[in-house]
């Protein structure tokens, strides 16, 4: 899971469901943390990379969200991003809003949040649920 580069929490679990922030192309190489190298396409593979660790904290996947956001910094990029969530992701659709911005933060070209499902206990349901 990439570090956050802002004053934020990368996962919130609020009853059932577990909200992924937006992750960017952020790996750890030999000179450190830094974005994938290689422009979009990599960074959007890093991008779902880092949305599947946060997930997997939770035990859960790609297959357990149900919406997803994403922020790309140029537009003529969809088709290639397409490509790579439909990659990722198979047949499962979850609903998805894709905007076009001007910038993300650190100069990334892509970010990526996600809301799953998360499998209730019978000790995540109190009287004030």
């Amino acid at each position: 899971m990439s570090t956050p580069v802002g004053p934020y929490s990368p996962v919130v679990r609020a009853g059932p469901y577990v909200v992924c922030s937006g992750q960017v192309g952020l790996e750890n190489g030999s000179a450190g943390v830094a974005l994938a190298e290689g422009g979009l396409v990599p960074q959007t593979r890093q991008a779902m990379s880092n949305v599947a660790s946060v997930l997997g904290e939770f035990g859960l996947g790609w297959q357990d969200v149900f919406k997803t956001t994403v922020y790309l910094t140029d537009i003529s990029g969809y088709s290639d991003f397409n490509a790579i969530y439909v990659e990722e992701l198979g047949s499962h659709r979850p609903a998805r809003t894709l905007v076009a911005v001007t910038a993300l933060p650190i100069g990334a070209l892509v970010e990526i949040e996600a809301w799953a499902l998360a499998k209730l206990d019978s000790g995540d349901l109190t009287a004030d649920a």
